[in-house]
């Protein structure tokens, strides 16, 4: 694995327009991914970790929202793009595995229609080649009967062969970073598994960066090599996955994974759960957004932002308190 970081964010802020109110849904993320690596963005629900993919992907519309700071992936700025490198950059260089694929493809074509449309696009191949490169796709996902599933609409499939297609669709033109946003959520225990097993195989053997959405902590221990944990737009805590699991620093993240249901939990069992609600995008507090339902929060945090320190290597909290709440580790500039 490359130490260069092949996705450079910086900064990020997306803001959203609505109804006369402004929704700060990103505030100021920033994280690397370096080639060959995997990523999980963790938290609850309105965090922030969907919304930072679909940027990563220009998918935001421009009329309704606004997106700043730094975007790089493979030394190419983002934002700076126009349409033509755009049409580019989605499928080739970054693709993207939807939560729901049933309604990210096009009901009216078939699951192969859609992979040569792409493979044509940026492969330039003739529809024979492309139609071709469409099977061996399905079949390195291990679709059954790849030929008539080829020809196959959407609607047509059950939930977790629409997602193999998906991420057969995704790969087909060998990108080399692959956004995941929440691609298990709708699938059953066993066939998320499945596809998270996949999903790292073609990882490896690709050399993939790969950015997986998830609230499922379960979920990023199967396939992400590290962890940022997001909290209302802004990432509380980094850190590899082992140390995430192993440590924990900031009162958010211990939380989260003290709410996972516990092995031999039995029916009458009493589930641990975080308190308060997230606060509102449209009026964040001034201080720490987590302060309200924190169980150590002082007024410092109800008053101040704190700010990211690094605690170890490749490990970054931002809490006016870990350092009371764990050992005492010297802080050092979190970013460059």
């Amino acid at each position: 694995m490359s130490h260069e970081a092949f996705v450079h964010i910086r900064d990020l802020r997306v803001e959203f327009r609505r109804d006369g109110q402004t929704v700060n849904a990103v505030n100021g993320v920033s994280f690397d991914v370096r080639k060959g690596e995997v990523m999980a963005l963790i938290g609850e629900s309105g965090s922030g970790k969907s919304v930072t993919l679909r940027a990563l992907m220009r998918l935001h519309p421009p009329q309704s929202s606004q997106i700043s700071g730094t975007m790089n992936v493979g030394g190419a700025a983002v934002l700076a793009m126009n349409s033509r490198q755009l049409r580019h950059y989605r499928g080739k260089i970054c693709a993207m595995i939807f939560q729901e694929p049933l309604l990210a493809f096009d009901p009216v074509y078939t699951i192969g229609q859609q992979i040569v449309e792409g493979l044509q696009r940026h492969e330039g191949l003739s529809r024979k080649d492309a139609k071709a490169r469409a099977l061996e796709a399905l079949r390195q996902v291990r679709i059954p009967s790849p030929e008539r599933r080829l020809e196959a609409y959407p609607h047509e499939m059950s939930g977790g062969m629409r997602q193999r297609a998906m991420i057969a669709l995704a790969l087909s033109c060998n990108p080399e970073l692959l956004l995941a946003d929440e691609p298990t959520t709708a699938l059953d225990a066993t066939v998320q598994i499945q596809i998270l097993i996949l999903l790292r195989e073609q990882q490896k053997l690709r050399d993939l960066s790969i950015i997986f959405v998830t609230h499922d902590i379960g979920a990023a221990v199967e396939i992400a090599d590290r962890v940022a944990v997001m909290y209302a737009g802004r990432i509380v805590e980094e850190a590899p996955i082992a140390d995430i699991l192993a440590q924990p620093r900031h009162p958010y993240t211990r939380v989260l994974l003290g709410s996972r249901p516990k092995e031999g939990l039995k029916k009458g069992d009493v589930l641990h759960c975080i308190p308060g609600s997230p606060p509102d995008l449209a009026a964040l507090p001034p201080g720490c957004a987590f302060a309200a339902r924190c169980p150590h929060a002082q007024p410092a945090c109800h008053q101040l932002q704190p700010v990211t320190e690094q605690v170890a290597e490749r490990h970054m909290v931002s809490c006016h308190r870990w350092r009371e709440l764990t050992t005492d580790i010297t802080p050092q500039p979190a970013f460059a």
